[in-house]
């Protein structure tokens, strides 16, 4: 597991609209940067969920135990945090 990774994200503020995206990826071809785009609550919505790379203790700990702990390319399930709920995708890492 690299020192760093990169991850990208959507965020919204309840866990039923974070399950019914997690749904939309699982079951179409849905490209995670253009979700991010239409639906994503957060900053980084803009650039398709992208946070860039960032080490340990960047991140609150929900959401960094679950990015870590990704595969690249892979895609979480909803994760709550003081922030809303996140979908997370490991897209690198070094």
């Amino acid at each position: 597991m690299g020192d760093e990774i990169r991850a990208s994200h959507i965020l919204v503020d309840n866990e039923e609209h974070a399950n019914q995206i997690k749904l939309d990826l699982d079951r179409t071809d849905k490209d995670f940067a253009q979700l991010a785009e239409e639906k994503s609550e957060g900053p980084s919505g803009d650039n398709g969920g992208d946070l860039g790379f960032f080490g340990r203790g960047k991140m609150v700990p929900e959401f960094e135990s679950v990015a870590f702990d990704l595969d690249v390319g892979e895609v979480s399930d909803p994760v709550e945090t003081e922030f809303g709920w996140h979908i997370i995708k490991k897209t690198d890492e070094k």
